[in-house]
């Protein structure tokens, strides 16, 4: 795997996850900057996803980023905010971080 890509999907999940942290806090205290925050940091995530394009392709750059996001934002939700998930949803989440290591896994094959 790039380097450069995983420096960039670093980058574009703590900008993610900062956005939607933010986004839970405008839905605690409905203040209209917080949300601006929160889709200002959004836009910005989604234009480092367009270099995560361009590095690793579509599928990769997308399913790593919805993965990695699957997983980051579970542990925010609950140590920030004392969410909790049940057995069923905490299956899915490991699946996610099976399927994860298995995109990310060296291949020789080619399209």
């Amino acid at each position: 795997m790039n380097p450069t890509f995983l420096l960039w999907l670093g980058a574009a999940m703590a900008t993610f996850l900062g956005a939607a942290t933010v986004s839970r806090a405008y839905v605690d205290n409905g203040k209209l900057w917080v949300l601006a925050a929160s889709l200002a940091l959004y836009c910005v995530g989604n234009l480092m996803m367009v270099k995560l394009m361009r590095e690793g392709g579509l599928g990769l750059a997308i399913s790593a980023s919805a993965i990695a996001q699957l997983v980051l934002i579970n542990v925010i939700a609950f140590f920030l905010f004392g969410e909790r998930l049940s057995v069923v949803q905490m299956a899915g989440v490991a699946l996610g971080v099976v399927s994860m290591a298995l995109m990310l896994f060296p291949a020789k094959g080619g399209a």
